[in-house]
């Protein structure tokens, strides 16, 4: 599923393609949260499908921190310019930053 997710982070370019975004993050974490219901992942790493933050709030609470810390500039990323593609950014590190 991340890499189809990447493709789509990718492509982000208007309101349409940012909510075909939105859409396939949100399947990827419920099937994350089904793969987990059956086999749990270790307390200690990242989920089946690279989750780091099993709650809404710690979710939230590292896209606003990885958005922050990118906002000064981080090695190996360029702010896009397009709004829409910056949200879906947040969005996604939100997953992913710890």
């Amino acid at each position: 599923m991340t890499s189809s997710l990447q493709t789509l982070l990718d492509s982000v370019a208007d309101e349409h393609s940012f909510l075909q975004f939105l859409e396939a993050l949100a399947t990827d974490w419920e099937d994350e949260q089904q793969k987990a219901h059956s086999n749990p992942s270790s307390p200690y790493g990242p989920g089946a499908n690279g989750w780091e933050n099993g709650t809404i709030g710690g979710y939230l609470d590292a896209a606003v921190r990885w958005s922050e810390a990118s906002i000064g500039g981080l090695e190996f990323y360029e702010k896009p310019t397009n709004s829409w593609k910056r949200a879906a950014q947040i969005l996604y590190m939100g997953k992913l930053y710890e």
